[in-house]
C-alpha cells in the first residue's frame, strides 16, 4: 500500500513524523481515517485516541486532548493542544488529575470554573482508559 507523510505536533514540539497508511483520529462529529491520496481537508479535534498505521506494517497510539488536523497533497500535519504516546502516560498522575477534576466539579466555591473542571475531568478519563486498554493489549 502506497503511503504519506504524517506530522503530530505539540507546542512541545514534534511528537511524530514518519511515513503511514493511515492516520484515525477523533473528530468532532466522530471518529475518522485519513488514508493514501485524501482529499484535502481540515478538521477540528476532540478528546480521544489517535491511531498511526506506519508504513512499515507498525500502528502507534496516541492520547490527544483536542486541535486540528490538516490534510493537503497527500501530507498530514495534526496540531495538537497536546498529545502523548499512550504507553508514556503516566497512570499514577492521570488517576490525580481525575480526582481533582472531580473535587472542583463537585465544589460550591462559585469561583471554580466548571466547564474547565469537565474538561480536565474528559481528558484525565480518556488517558485512563488510553493506558489501559494499551497495557492490557501489550501483555
Amino acid at each position: 500500500m502506497t503511503s504519506f507523510k504524517a506530522q503530530i505536533l505539540t507546542p512541545e514540539g514534534s511528537l511524530f513524523d514518519d511515513e503511514v497508511t493511515g492516520v484515525q483520529m477523533p473528530g468532532e462529529m466522530g471518529s475518522f481515517e485519513v488514508k493514501t491520496l485524501h482529499a484535502n481537508i481540515i478538521s477540528s479535534l476532540e478528546v480521544g485516541e489517535i491511531l498511526v498505521r506506519k508504513a512499515t506494517g507498525d500502528e502507534q497510539h496516541f492520547s490527544v486532548t483536542g486541535g486540528f488536523v490538516e490534510v493537503v497533497d497527500n501530507k498530514l500535519t495534526l496540531l495538537a493542544e497536546a498529545a502523548e504516546p499512550v504507553e508514556e502516560i503516566d497512570i499514577e498522575r492521570a488517576k490525580e488529575a481525575k480526582e481533582r477534576a472531580k473535587e472542583r466539579l463537585e465544589s460550591d466555591d462559585s469561583d471554580i470554573d466548571k466547564e474547565r473542571a469537565k474538561k480536565a475531568l474528559e481528558r484525565a478519563e480518556n488517558r485512563i482508559k488510553l493506558a489501559a486498554d494499551f497495557s492490557v493489549s501489550t501483555q
